[in-house]
């Protein structure tokens, strides 16, 4: 079974998925964990209407989410489709394009260099290291696994040009490099890493001044390409794609900024996003040596120590210098500034949101550091005269205990409890999970408990606006108008996120609509509408501000979309009696019979109706 080179891959390939999918097996038993979760599928109509022809429009057209990323939402859709919300469908999506992603890297990394047991080794650490749980566990992080798939396969579609270039073939990696940035945009750096791979392992890349044999500069790598070129004739080559890459670019800047989630470098400046990127690159280093402490979120600190940065730079900058030194030791090189090349759209210089780092940005650098280690260490037993079977054996017990610890993080994204539970244990000055646990107790009914979660993220973070909504939003409960006003207009000022400000306005209404302030009601809703973010409670408020000062048209058109958006009996009631008024009285009469055949009381909707007119 083993003589044969493409049985042996098939069945080494085969093993690698099967390992994969029984370590992750038990993600079965997780369900959604509320965190970003809505969003993509249990609350967004789009996604659960399934593969319709409004879903694929809406996916090429939305910016929801402070994202362009047409392809994710069709995959969201898609499992819809089969499982509906059954979380466990979702989670093994999921998992078997991590799967196949593993596979991949194999098969890719055993083609380009000639290396079986390595490029298996790579693979294997891939798909089982605990820092790639969150990309693969989390629902909502699908985008990740998903244009990993797309950048795999444009490997291969660039190893099958290499191999005989021409335009059908460079077509094929272009479209497969458009795929992947419609999933998600952190594989803009492709023109980069097919550079990269231009100098090992394919051999593609002739220096001026360089005229060693490739075989002796790889160090063992196997040449793949039958003729060298220039640098300069490379990266003419990488144009069209980096012109995908400017172009995916700007949609994405256009996308975040539209949502919100650019954060300006008045709030954080570009010295502290500076140092909190040399920082972090060392921190990812430290994580994959011993992942530890693992959390979905790391805030953003509002300053880093001195020290801290200092000797983070001078790590960065040794290991630079010595890959530099050691460049005909070409996987040193080509590994490294995979690593910090790939990293660049996710480190924060363009900070976005409010995390420090996160474990799922480091799910393709982490490739780079991978391949060192596992080639460095193949160099080391072959220079020591180190028998294959004690590296494999190393290698082995290595890839258990990250297994182990795999496993370990499987249960903590089992629910929104779960998850916030363990980040506080583990981390618990994060202002982020005290929100998110005191939303996850409010869906369980918990409200009391939940407020001090809010109160405690407010004293750690006084400029968190997820803390000061919630805060506003239980002050307007329990009948404090007028601290939750004050609330809803400081969010206002913290934020520029589209979710934040719709809610903030469409609750500071309420608020002065229950005060009889309606022109100061009316300005909030029709600032959240403005954000093209459709809350119903708007578009309800809306119709009766409309009725009060008799504008029966206008009360007509915002009940009208108030019952597209959210059917009720009380909504068609209220759309009824505006149709009457309006002299359209065949209509009214099917808006009333629309009222009938929702309502399983309908006595009891016209008392709600004639309630909220009264107003």
């Amino acid at each position: 079974m083993f003589r044969s080179p493409g049985k042996r891959n098939l069945v080494l390939g085969l093993l690698l998925v099967m390992v994969t999918l029984a370590v992750y097996n038990t993600v079965s038993r997780n369900g959604f964990v509320g965190y970003d979760d809505e969003g993509y599928v249990t609350e967004n109509p789009h996604v659960q209407a399934g593969l319709s022809w409004g879903t694929i429009s809406w996916a090429f057209t939305t910016w929801e989410m402070a994202n362009w990323h047409p392809l994710t939402w069709l995959s969201h859709a898609f499992d819809c489709q089969l499982f509906r919300l059954n979380a466990a469908g979702h989670h093994y999506t999921s998992l078997l394009l991590h799967a196949i992603n593993a596979l991949l890297l194999f098969l890719i990394l055993q083609w380009f260099t000639g290396y079986t047991a390595r490029s298996l080794m790579v693979a294997a650490l891939f798909a089982l290291h605990p820092l790639n749980v969150e990309s693969v566990v989390w629902v909502a992080e699908r985008k990740n696994v998903l244009c990993m798939l797309f950048l795999l396969l444009a490997l291969a579609g660039y190893g099958w040009y290499v191999r005989k270039p021409g335009i059908a073939r460079y077509l094929v990696v272009a479209v497969l490099f458009a795929a992947g940035l419609m999933s998600k945009p952190m594989v803009i750096t492709l023109p980069l890493l097919l550079l990269l791979l231009d100098y090992w392992p394919l051999g593609r890349m002739r220096l001026a001044g360089n005229e060693e044999s490739y075989e002796q500069a790889s160090r063992g790598g196997l040449p793949f390409a039958a003729s060298t070129q220039p640098l300069s004739r490379l990266c003419l080559e990488k144009i069209p794609l980096l012109m995908l890459s400017a172009g995916s670019a700007a949609i994405t800047m256009i996308a975040q900024s539209v949502g919100g989630a650019v954060v300006t470098t008045a709030e954080v400046s570009p010295l502290l996003r500076l140092e909190n990127a040399i920082v972090c690159y060392v921190v990812y280093i430290q994580k994959m040596v011993w992942p530890s402490r693992l959390v979905p979120i790391y805030p953003f600190p509002h300053g880093v120590p001195a020290w801290q940065v200092a000797s983070s730079a001078i790590v960065l900058f040794a290991v630079t210098l010595a890959v530099l030194k050691y460049r005909e030791t070409r996987y040193l090189f080509v590994g490294w500034f995979w690593f910090l090349g790939t990293m660049v759209p996710m480190i924060g210089l363009v900070q976005v949101g409010n995390q420090a780092m996160a474990d799922r940005y480091a799910y393709l650098p982490l490739i780079g550091l991978f391949v060192i280690i596992v080639w460095g260490m193949g160099e080391l037993a072959s220079v020591r005269h180190i028998k294959a079977k004690y590296l494999a054996t190393a290698g082995v017990c290595v890839l258990c205990g990250l297994s182990a610890v795999t496993r370990m993080q499987l249960p903590y994204w089992q629910d929104g409890f779960s998850l916030w539970t363990h980040t506080l244990a583990v981390s618990p000055q994060n202002f982020v999970a005290e929100n998110n646990l005191g939303v996850t107790l409010i869906k369980h009914g918990r409200r009391d408990e939940a407020i001090p979660h809010f109160r405690t993220a407010s004293a750690l973070e006084p400029a968190d606006p997820t803390s000061q909504l919630n805060l506003g939003i239980y002050a307007q409960e329990q009948g404090d108008l007028k601290q939750a006003a004050a609330r809803y207009e400081w969010v206002l000022q913290l934020t520029t996120n589209t979710q934040l400000l719709t809610s903030a306005h469409s609750n500071l209404g309420s608020v002065y609509f229950a005060l009889r302030d309606y022109t100061r009601a009316r300005q909030n809703y029709e600032s959240a509408l403005k954000l093209n973010v459709v809350a119903p409670v708007v578009l309800r408020d809306m119709g009766l501000l409309a009725q009060k000062s008799g504008d029966w048209n206008q009360a007509i058109y915002y009940f009208a979309r108030w019952v597209a958006v959210e059917p009720s009996d009380v909504g068609y009631l209220l759309l009824s009696h505006a149709l009457d008024q309006g002299k359209r009285e065949q209509e009214a009469k099917l808006s009333y019979q629309q009222a009938v055949r929702f309502s399983n009381d309908i006595n009891q909707a016209q008392q709600r109706a004639s309630q909220l007119m009264a107003q």
